[in-house]
């Protein structure tokens, strides 16, 4: 072959012209080299161009930044090099080997997305993350291309409060004492002591000390308490110390009851009172019981913010507003799904619709031998029995941190299939914004439901918890969990009927999962997507009208009760339209009004919120649409750098103080 020409094989074969960005410059070349700063990978064909790696990432930034996460985000090199395997190395030197990327790195350690959280990471601590763009010649090349960033991680909150003791014991008082936390990262500001009679965590009382101690007066007589201590910072309140136990009267270092004389006459007075306490409770939670027996689903949910109407032949019935409720979730450590399901369920299965409801619990829902649970502590409480925290150790894998709900016992055969009913439902979703089942114990007593532990609790009770503290672009990540999380339930052919704050279950990484689907049900494909419920009680703060006035859900009125949890979440967790009355709510939003904008809420947010108030469902986004909206954001903090400026108090007659909606998603659905 002439100058500038190669064959590869000795024969009669063509001999053909150098490819792009290579030469032979001598006759007779068996392939083309490659120009200087070019290269050919190792299973590149010789016919193909000579090419060279990318250049380096552009735009690198911080998306998010908490005590222990960090998430990275870049965009494309301006030159790929001419190759198509461009992917991404991220090189951490400070980090340890208890760091977790995501999404998973390959097995030479790259990436192939522009996007990458960092969990695992210590709080007050100065990372520099290098990012490299790499493609199949990288190897060949001398100069690495990378941008590097130095990110500092927040402030953690204080650690827990340990050697809660019991200094002083008398018929109505009980003095604590405890040491500091080891590592508060700043100043305690003060701690708060939580105290319970035993067995009834959820009645509890609680008060505030500057000092490591603390005096409970007015207790009850001979009757056991619980104690829990907490500090907190200017970065927020720490977790629960353990629980200790004791009885007021009752004898330092000794479990007995009594005094030092006229002991058998006081034994006989304290069982005498025993038995009448007994008694008295039994005839509370039997009157209880009574008054609950004829309410549907939202009894089963925990009652905070649970306002309702309920539909009784066909007319609307106001029901009394309860106050919130919250419960307490101590913290731990981070839950993943114990089993990889097989396949994939694109279409959610009513388990109403199964004959035998036990059927649905076989198939969706994966039975976990009892002896591998240890319930650790009761952390709530619902109709059915006890919610708690524990530890599931299955054989050959690591110990885990799991939440148990427990049927109590003497429950009914129907009891017992509408607790195991939402485990059914549960297990045939996995997505990491929905909370994840690993499994139910049947075939022993307690009936449990094995769900992931989720460390900060529920979304209300946590942002009211740490008002103010977040960003911006924090809290904006945590609407795009929720809306996504939403998403998956509606492409699998599901409403949820009762998306709330409360409902919204959020972990130590602030990843915030849908859950509670006491109320969901299956999207008839023949109703245009509707679900027609014949009577109970509806969530009216965070319910769409058209479902209100014709009891008619579908993905669209889940979009509202999305807008709902928006306002909610950028409110840190203020109570939708106040305490106005269920039919001011209604009434209101029939004449236009729509909730203003929280404080510092950024305009596109609030803009979001009310695309989801649109009037006619059909103008409204779907979840998809409102995923991409929040991605972008997140991509462009600089776009929720305006705020709103719809900020108004709550007005005293709400019926004539319409915000005006424009409608600017009326094609939306179909663009989408």
């Amino acid at each position: 072959c002439q100058p500038g020409h190669y064959k590869d094989s000795v024969g009669n074969g063509k001999c053909l012209s150098c490819p792009e960005h290579s030469a032979a410059p001598h006759a007779g070349a068996a392939e083309c080299r490659c120009d200087t700063g070019y290269h050919r990978a190792q299973d590149d064909p010789r016919s193909m161009p000579c090419t060279r790696p990318p250049s380096k990432p552009q735009n690198i930034t911080v998306n998010f930044v908490d005590q222990s996460t960090v998430i990275l985000a870049w965009q494309p090199p301006l030159s790929d090099g001419g190759r198509t395997d461009t992917r991404y190395r991220v090189i951490c030197d400070a980090c340890g080997s208890q760091v977790n990327y995501n999404p998973p790195l390959l097995a030479d350690e790259s990436l192939n997305a522009t996007q990458v959280t960092i969990s695992g990471l210590s709080p007050i601590t100065t990372y520099r993350f290098q990012v490299f763009a790499e493609n199949g010649v990288s190897d060949q090349a001398r100069d690495p291309q990378y941008l590097d960033i130095t990110v500092t991680t927040e402030a953690s909150v204080p650690s827990m409060v340990s050697n809660v003791r019991v200094t002083s014991v008398k018929s109505t008082e009980i003095s604590l004492a405890w040491d500091a936390p080891t590592d508060p990262y700043s100043d305690i500001e003060m701690y708060e002591v939580r105290y319970y009679v035993r067995g009834l965590q959820n009645n509890s009382s609680s008060i505030l000390s500057q000092r490591e101690e603390a005096t409970l007066v007015n207790l009850r007589q001979r009757t056991e308490y619980g104690f829990q201590v907490r500090a907190k910072t200017t970065n927020g309140w720490g977790e629960y110390s353990p629980p200790v136990f004791k009885k007021t009267g009752q004898l330092l270092g000794t479990a007995y009851v009594g005094d030092e004389d006229n002991t058998q006459v006081r034994i006989i007075v304290g069982a005498t009172v025993g038995a009448f306490v007994v008694i008295a409770i039994v005839v509370v939670m039997t009157l209880l019981f009574l008054k609950n027996r004829g309410t549907d689903e939202c009894n089963k949910k925990q009652p905070s913010d649970c306002d309702t109407l309920e539909y009784r032949n066909g007319e609307v019935h106001g029901v009394l507003e309860n106050p919130p409720i919250v419960q307490t979730h101590t913290t731990g450590s981070m839950t993943t799904p114990l089993f990889t399901q097989v396949g994939h369920h694109r279409t959610y299965i009513d388990p109403h619709t199964y004959e035998d409801p036990n059927q649905a619990i076989r198939e969706f829902a994966r039975e976990i031998d009892a002896s591998y649970i240890t319930i650790e502590a009761i952390i709530g409480g619902g109709e059915f029995g006890d919610v708690c925290k524990g530890k599931l150790q299955l054989p050959a894998r690591p110990e885990m941190t799991v939440a148990i709900k427990t049927l109590k016992p003497g429950s009914s055969e129907k009891a017992r299939v509408d607790f195991l009913t939402e485990a059914s439902i549960m297990g045939q979703f996995e997505h990491p914004n929905v909370i994840f089942l690993q499994g139910v114990v049947t075939k022993s007593n307690p009936v449990m439901i094995i769900t992931e532990y989720m460390e900060n609790g529920s979304l209300d009770h946590f942002l009211r918890m740490n008002d103010g503290k977040f960003q911006v672009l924090q809290l904006v990540g945590m609407l795009r969990c929720i809306a996504s999380g939403m998403q998956y339930l509606s492409e699998m052919n599901y409403v949820h009927r009762d998306l709330a704050a409360r409902n919204v279950l959020v972990n130590a990484q602030l990843m915030c999962k849908i859950a509670d689907f006491g109320l969901s049900r299956e999207i008839e494909s023949h109703t245009e997507g509707a679900y027609t419920t014949r009577g109970g009680k509806i969530p009216v703060r965070w319910t769409a009208p058209e479902a209100i006035a014709f009891r008619k859900f579908t993905s669209a009125s889940d979009v509202w009760s999305l807008g709902i949890v928006l306002w909610e979440v950028m409110s840190y967790g203020e109570r939708p339209y106040w305490n106005w009355s269920n039919q001011d709510v209604i009434k209101s939003i029939e004449k236009g009004y729509r909730l203003p904008a929280p404080m510092e809420c950024p305009e596109a947010i609030y803009q979001l919120m009310l695309d989801c108030w649109q009037k006619e469902r059909n103008h409204r986004p779907n979840f998809a649409s409102i995923v991409r909206t929040l991605d972008r954001l997140i991509r462009t903090p600089e776009a929720l750098s305006k705020v709103a400026q719809n900020r108004r108090p709550a007005p005293q007659n709400p019926y004539y103080a319409p915000v005006l909606v424009r409608p600017q998603w009326a094609n939306f659905n179909q663009a989408a």
